[in-house]
């Protein structure tokens, strides 16, 4: 019985249904494209998101050549709103899907966007008049499927078939998203997102976004050798002569010369800096920051004192978080967005030790002291027993332990903790103990 073939008549409906459905499916398109088009102004000439604008793709598929909607009054006109220095509004064009502000609500956390007004009255913007206050405010620029929100420093500076996409990993700080450069011969012009579901899903951070601006503005590209009230440029011949000058004058010897390296500083600059300040007999080298010149107080000899081993995915695991001394929205803003995530969606506990912080998302607030920590190795407060009681419970600690003054027994306190609930934090499938870094550090 079912291996027999159908009728002829029959496959020749069923043609000619799926043809009709289809038929439908194409009318309907387009008058969905109609009624978005029917106030959308024709500024695709002069739109800055020509080219790369989901609605136009759209309409030029789908879009009737032609419109029945001819409004007496005209278009209508929308107020454009000034949401800060990084975004660019043009309201005009806004079709209202809404979501840049589902993106402000649900995923940065910054309820600030909103919708005002019915029908043909309705607006996007603030409630109250003011900049939007998100680290992750340069993502609804890559979410409007219209020109009406675009990157303002980035404005009317290219087309996106001028550009030339290189694949690459952002530096600026500890998570390492997935980006992509987009630049014009030698000249970066942008930076957009890469999705990976691994690291950044498809956000990045405002810094990492708009950073390039100091590739090109107030940089320094020269050596500069300081004359009498003024910097000149000099080559870099001149600028190691001059150091070395100013070393012999002024009498430094040994550990009075001291050489120190930036976050952004590659090995090879490194090395090529630890070998010149050895060279001139000092041994005293620091990184840029708190505590620089001395080792790290969690050590580098175990991967696992310095990597974040419980992995970004692994945070969507966990079902009780202990922050220690980070401040995620910050120093991480995508990793930090993931825990709101987490928290909104499941019965995720948080607990902070440290300063307290707009985290965009709730917490418990243990302390800030080291007996606060203390307190919790010892088994006090009400978010131990939630910690305790978790399957797959988190310790996430951040650099301002390391800075700590008494960061070593702070370190050694978090040890003693993990050795006692190694059975929940140490098992071969989780690892809930990790470090989170403020940069990308490298280990010369």
């Amino acid at each position: 019985m079912f291996g027999r073939t159908l009728p002829s008549y029959t496959k020749q409906g069923a043609f000619i249904s799926v043809a009709y459905s289809f038929k439908i499916f194409i009318v309907g398109r387009e008058g969905v494209m109609e009624f978005l088009l029917a106030n959308h102004p024709l500024d695709c000439p002069i739109c800055d998101q020509g080219g790369e604008c989901d609605l136009q793709d759209q309409s030029m598929r789908y879009g009737s050549d032609r419109t029945r909607f001819h409004e007496i009054t005209g278009k209508r006109a929308v107020e454009n709103k000034d949401l800060g220095p990084l975004v660019k509004t043009s309201m005009n064009r806004c079709i209202q899907c809404t979501r840049c502000v589902r993106f402000a609500n649900e995923v940065a956390g910054v309820e600030e966007l909103g919708t005002t007004g019915r029908g043909n009255d309705m607006q996007i913007g603030m409630y109250v008049e003011k900049m939007m206050d998100s680290e992750l405010s340069g993502n609804i620029v890559d979410l409007c499927p219209v020109g009406a929100l675009t990157s303002k420093p980035y404005a009317y500076h290219a087309r996106p078939w001028e550009l030339k996409s290189t694949e690459s990993i952002d530096v600026l700080d500890a998570v390492g998203s997935n980006i992509r450069v987009d630049s014009r011969g030698v000249q970066v012009m942008r930076i957009q997102p890469r999705t990976n579901d691994d690291v950044n899903e498809e956000w990045i951070s405002d810094k990492t976004r708009y950073a390039y601006d100091g590739l090109r503005f107030q940089r320094l590209t020269t050596p500069l050798i300081k004359q009498g009230d003024r910097f000149v440029s000099s080559s870099w011949e001149d600028a190691l002569n001059a150091i070395s000058e100013g070393l012999t004058t002024s009498g430094a010897k040994g550990d009075e010369i001291q050489g120190v390296a930036g976050h952004l500083a590659d090995t090879e600059a490194m090395v090529a800096l630890k070998d010149f300040i050895n060279r001139l007999g000092s041994d005293n080298l620091s990184l840029d920051q708190p505590l620089g010149n001395q080792p790290p107080v969690h050590g580098v000899d175990v991967r696992s004192n310095y990597l974040f081993n419980s992995t970004i995915p692994g945070v969507e695991k966990a079902d009780a978080i202990l922050l220690i001394g980070t401040n995620p929205r910050h120093e991480a803003a995508v990793l930090n967005s993931r825990i709101r995530k987490s928290w909104m969606h499941t019965g995720l506990e948080v607990g902070l030790i440290g300063e307290r912080a707009d985290t965009a998302y709730g917490y418990d607030y243990i302390g800030d002291t080291v007996k606060a920590l203390s307190d919790f190795v010892a088994g006090k407060g009400l978010f131990v027993q939630k910690f305790k009681s978790a399957k797959n419970p988190m310790i996430i600690v951040g650099s301002a332990l390391a800075e700590h003054p008494d960061g070593q027994v702070m370190l050694n306190e978090l040890a003693r903790f993990v050795e006692i609930n190694k059975a929940k934090l140490l098992r071969p499938e989780w690892n809930g103990f990790s470090i989170l870094q403020r940069v990308i550090l490298i280990f010369v």
